[in-house]
């Protein structure tokens, strides 16, 4: 059964993806954003960091389909301390200017969560609850399913190799515009089954010239059950150019 399961749910892609006729502005039907951030220091200290991002956007008639590629590494004197890898993606079907049908799937690996990797997938109904020139708020609900793996010294610990667990899954998405340069979001993600998994996204972008524009972005994972010896909240700040396309 938990075959079959993770198997629909993939079968779902065509992440993050949402209603209304500005979801590719203009008169294309596709488009993207590309981040990318880096910090190296050498001599007496020696770090490096990096993080990227893909995020596709294509829209073919009543469907809004989305795609998202993200990485996040980091080394301490030659000890990796974060490496986060993330696919994902969501296909919308409009059913009114307003309102849609949405599935997704996504598949994660940290290993500094005790996780070797992590497979969701969701599916329900989507509302655009506000929306003028400059704001949009957006909000989706229904079932959705996670499955992970533990890695062998999690497994070893805890007694068992492999969670997972229908949830309730849930998403606010708010974007504005503060001025004709720059605009905030809020994108906030939860899903409630055996345990809370939350995701919250605040991000600041202001362009630069033309689609160059610089991104200012806080990350918090929340874990209501984390594994032994591990911590309930993550947080990421991140500073990336970004490239509109």
């Amino acid at each position: 059964m938990k075959k079959v399961l993770t198997a629909a749910v993939l079968m779902t892609a065509p992440f993050m993806a949402t209603a209304g006729a500005d979801f590719v502005k203009g008169d294309r039907t596709f488009a993207g954003e590309a981040e990318l951030g880096a910090t190296l220091t050498t001599g007496n200290t020696e770090t490096s960091s990096f993080k990227g991002r893909l995020n596709l956007k294509h829209e073919l008639g009543d469907w809004e389909n989305q795609y998202l590629l993200e990485g996040l590494y980091k080394e301490d004197t030659g000890s990796v301390t974060a490496k986060r890898y993330l696919a994902g993606a969501q296909g919308n079907y409009k059913m009114t200017d307003s309102s849609y049908l949405f599935a997704n799937a996504s598949y994660e690996v940290d290993p500094f969560t005790g996780y070797d990797y992590t497979l969701s997938g969701a599916a329900g109904y989507g509302h655009r609850l506000y929306d003028t020139s400059k704001t949009f708020l957006d909000v989706e609900v229904g079932p959705g399913y996670i499955y992970q793996r533990l890695d062998t010294e999690q497994a070893l610990i805890e007694g068992y190799d492999t969670n997972d667990s229908v949830v309730a899954h849930g998403v606010i998405n708010f974007e504005t515009e503060i001025t004709e340069t720059s605009k905030f979001q809020q994108r906030f993600v939860a899903d409630y089954g055996d345990k809370l998994d939350a995701r919250s996204e605040t991000s600041l972008t202001a362009n630069i010239i033309g689609a160059l524009a610089m991104k200012f972005a806080i990350i918090v994972r929340y874990n209501s059950e984390p594994l032994d010896d591990k911590k309930s909240t993550d947080t990421e700040t991140n500073m990336t150019l970004l490239y509109a396309f």
